[in-house]
């Protein structure tokens, strides 16, 4: 059985994947979850907040050979940490995540999508430091398709977002190439469009691309058919 760490995307902590940990440590998974700097309860000022902050986190986190599973802003991340030290990461799982391109910036990859959905429910603050998911939008493009009681508790949770990560371009090089990649997409997906998803996921090993009919956030929507897929991947 493999060790798994989850990071969460934009807005959210460890708090998102509490229906998930449970269904992988059934199937004998070590599986556990981090607040990146800034989220959860991680007290880091949001100003302070930058890309290789997050990647360090993740980074530190990690203790002997890990399956690192980053969802939506994750991606950049995970991507980041595998180039500084791809040591004890064995296999990068992206959940309809971003996948780094070259010079690229998250804010930049967001604008090469088909479509830019998610925009109606984020807000940037005055300060031009962080955005916030607005309330009135956060089920259409998040969680359309998950329990009512798991959308009170991400309503209640969410946090605004540092901008700077995302807007701070990234080239990986031979470490992070090192590293074997999974990607789920999501067909459901309202923030990040499948089909760009698809697009991200176009130089992966096709064996190694898999698709959930979900919104953004199967790990409320789909979490035991999640865990099977992630315990499916990990034997590989």
């Amino acid at each position: 059985m493999a060790d798994i760490l989850l990071v969460h995307g934009s807005c959210h902590g460890a708090w998102c994947w509490r229906d998930l940990i449970p269904e992988l440590q059934a199937r004998g998974h070590n599986a556990r979850a981090i607040d990146l700097p800034s989220h959860g309860d991680d007290k880091t000022p949001v100003g302070d907040v930058t890309l290789d902050m997050y990647a360090q986190t993740i980074l530190d986190a990690l203790d002997g050979p890990t399956i690192v599973m980053g969802h939506s802003m994750g991606g950049y991340p995970i991507s980041r940490a595998a180039d500084l030290d791809p040591t004890n990461i064995s296999r990068l799982i992206y959940l309809c995540a971003y996948v780094p391109w070259d010079d690229h910036s998250l804010v930049e990859m967001r604008l090469r999508a088909p479509r830019q959905p998610i925009m109606k429910a984020i807000e940037k603050a005055e300060d031009g430091v962080t955005f916030s998911i607005k309330p009135e939008h956060a089920r259409e493009v998040f969680y359309h398709d998950i329990p009512d009681e798991a959308f009170e508790f991400a309503l209640n949770n969410i946090c605004p977002q540092a901008i700077l990560p995302q807007a701070t371009k990234v080239t990986l090089g031979e470490n992070y190439k090192s590293v074997p990649r999974s990607y789920i997409v999501c067909e459901q997906d309202s923030a990040i469009p499948s089909e760009f998803q698809e697009t991200m996921a176009e130089d992966f090993v096709p064996q190694d691309v898999f698709r959930m009919d979900t919104s953004h956030s199967p790990f409320f929507s789909q979490p035991a058919a999640l865990a099977q897929l992630v315990h499916k991947i990990s034997e590989s």
